[in-house]
């Protein structure tokens, strides 16, 4: 899962979803990341879950500027290629609180609590949670397109 602000999400956007690319402090996370590895957006400030991707390539460095941190020296020179599976118009995002109860990786922090489950830039995610709120994005992702016709 990639916690994101939503303005850096955005830029993922821009990039048709194309390339994420993670902080320098998460290199080591970053390497283990492999092609056909699921990723989870969740966007900060608004507490939703708004797409999936696959990885599609291996890690690889690069300082072009697109995503902006707090800290300016940050470049998110940790890369993959991506490609989107399920993505979610803003009005779309699924509330995390409505799924928060029923993840596991949830679980390790006192329920009133929750919230510091979603700290952090990039967090690994056991199957069943990633498969649970996949579930709900695509099938907001399907109540979106039968309303549109």
């Amino acid at each position: 899962m990639v916690v994101s602000s939503p303005d850096n999400f955005r830029k993922t956007r821009e990039h048709n979803f194309s390339i994420q690319g993670l902080k320098s402090r998460h290199r080591r996370r970053v390497e283990t990341m492999r092609v056909g590895d699921r990723v989870l957006y969740y966007i900060t400030g608004r507490m939703g879950f708004a797409a999936t991707v696959t990885v599609a390539s291996p890690m690889y460095e690069d300082h072009t500027p697109i995503w902006r941190s707090a800290r300016r020296d940050e470049d998110y020179p940790w890369r993959v290629h991506i490609r989107p599976d399920f993505v979610l118009e803003e009005t779309d995002w699924v509330p995390a609180k409505e799924l928060a109860y029923r993840l596991d990786y949830v679980r390790k922090w006192p329920p009133e609590h929750w919230t510091l489950a979603f700290q952090g830039h990039i967090h690994a995610l056991p199957r069943a949670d990633f498969a649970i709120v996949e579930d709900e994005i695509a099938r907001s992702s399907r109540r979106r397109k039968a309303l549109a016709g």
